[in-house]
């Protein structure tokens, strides 16, 4: 899923990269995790309290589930606020809905590209990708992405990371 203006043509420059989006099973789990949790609370704060203290309390089953929808939208903000970029030198990830956060990798500082599949993201056929490099603050993951795209960018960033840091 690529998304840029029409006059990128396809190529990426220095000046406008061309970004790709996170695919919609990200999503699906975010929502599903999100209606799991806030269902169980809202049972538990109108069950419990319908029971020892009335019926009238059970009302408060519905707080859950006004988080749960706002979560909903929150949720799809986010995730589609998830974007990378690999460029000729570095490779960018940006994300956040308030509070903007873009990384910049450079492929001779990474020393370790690493792919990820929990129990719950291999149900829904995804996997991370997760960059290490010398600086212990750098933060440069890229959540739920098709496993054959999270191993051909491993690949990728390994090729050019080798070439980048040879002349180190």
């Amino acid at each position: 899923m690529e998304t840029g203006s029409p006059d990128d043509a396809g190529t990426a420059t220095a000046a406008q990269p061309v970004w790709t989006g996170l695919p919609p099973g990200l999503l699906r789990i975010r929502r599903l995790l999100l209606t799991v949790w806030l269902g169980l609370a809202a049972v538990a704060a109108g069950v419990l309290p319908g029971l020892f203290a009335g019926p009238a309390w059970a009302a408060f089953a519905l707080l859950p589930l006004a988080a749960l929808a706002w979560g909903r939208v929150l949720v799809e903000r986010n995730w589609r606020s998830w974007r990378y970029a690999e460029r000729a030198d570095d490779l960018l990830i940006t994300r956040g809905v308030l509070w903007r956060k873009e990384t910049v990798v450079p492929y001779g500082r990474m020393q370790l590209v690493e792919v990820t599949s929990g129990p719950v993201e291999r149900s829904f056929g995804l996997a991370s990708v997760q960059l290490h490099t010398a600086a212990a603050a750098t933060d440069a993951t890229i959540p739920g992405l098709d496993p054959a795209e999270a191993e051909r960018l491993r690949d990728r960033l390994t090729e050019l990371g080798e070439a980048r840091s040879a002349g180190l």
